[in-house]
């Protein structure tokens, strides 16, 4: 695995031409960085990493793996990494279309009982891999090498993945991904309305009816799954936005606060020095300059 990555990676995460795959190799440590996951399968070969989700820290390493269920807004570093052994990894879009149909044709083998349907497990969580997904893992990384094998040879390889993925300590939260029915199903339905319309009043009501749940059973869930309320879920989209326009245009505070729904231009102050630690006038000038000195 180690060897495979290191031959296709840039520096950071690199897209490879098999779908759905990239890898990521980082030379160094780094600094705890803001972004909004999706659901993906990540197993890592060489270094360690650390991700945060509201205060909830997940520690991983080699041989470990992250499976994301949902749209997540977290903050990741590379907490182990040098030029002689880096930060490896192999990451893997977890598709429900695919998911599900690995379901149909498996079922009941993979499916026990209603738990797939009314178990609602974590947005993110850490395990160890099995030696079976790590050899598939690596052959599926031995295709890099072998483009011409790609076309007839992944697809297959995806659904062993998945398929040890879904047999695995994780199975539950990845069937879930997959089923229509299930609670991370429509949850996921009320976080993406969330992501597309960050800028917008949030009514919790509307929200659990595209989930269809009551307003309390979709508080319950929507907690459990995302580690917060949706209140501050999208609290956390709109200033995480909010910080992306700033490195662009850094003299527009309260243009930066109106564009991602805040009519109060103290308020958004307020919130964004308590996210990020300082103002959002001085953050957006050292985060332009260490983009600058970056790229020189």
């Amino acid at each position: 695995m180690k060897a495979s990555i290191a031959r296709h990676a840039g520096e950071g995460l690199t897209r490879t031409a098999v779908s759905g795959v990239s890898v990521v190799c980082a030379a160094t440590t780094s600094e705890p960085l803001c972004a909004v996951v999706e659901p993906t399968l990540s197993v890592i070969a060489q270094g360690a990493k650390q991700t945060a989700l509201n205060g909830r820290t997940f520690t991983y390493g080699p041989g470990q793996f992250l499976v994301v269920s949902v749209d997540l807004p977290v903050i990741g570093h590379v907490t182990r990494a040098t030029a002689q052994e880096p930060f490896l990894a192999f990451v893997l879009e977890l598709r429900p279309a695919r998911i599900a149909a690995l379901l149909l044709e498996t079922a009941p083998a993979a499916v026990s009982g209603t738990e797939a349907v009314d178990a609602v497990p974590t947005g993110l969580a850490v395990s160890d891999a099995s030696p079976p997904l790590l050899d598939a893992t690596t052959r599926m990384l031995a295709l890099l090498d072998a483009p011409e094998d790609s076309a007839a040879l992944a697809l297959g390889l995806e659904r062993e993945i998945l398929w040890r993925l879904l047999t695995g300590p994780q199975g539950a939260t990845v069937r879930q991904i997959g089923l229509a029915d299930s609670r991370l199903a429509h949850l996921s339905r009320a976080i993406r309305w969330i992501r597309g319309h960050y800028n917008e009043t949030l009514r919790v009501e509307q929200l659990a009816a595209l989930a269809t749940m009551s307003v309390s059973s979709f508080h319950r869930h929507f907690r459990a799954v995302t580690a917060m309320t949706p209140i501050q879920y999208q609290k956390e989209i709109r200033l995480r936005e909010a910080r992306a326009r700033l490195i662009a245009e850094p003299g527009d505070v309260a243009g930066a606060g109106f564009a991602v729904g805040y009519d109060s231009p103290s308020q958004f102050s307020r919130e964004y020095r308590r996210m990020f630690g300082v103002p959002p006038s001085r953050d957006a000038l050292a985060l332009r300059e260490t983009a600058l000195q970056s790229s020189i």
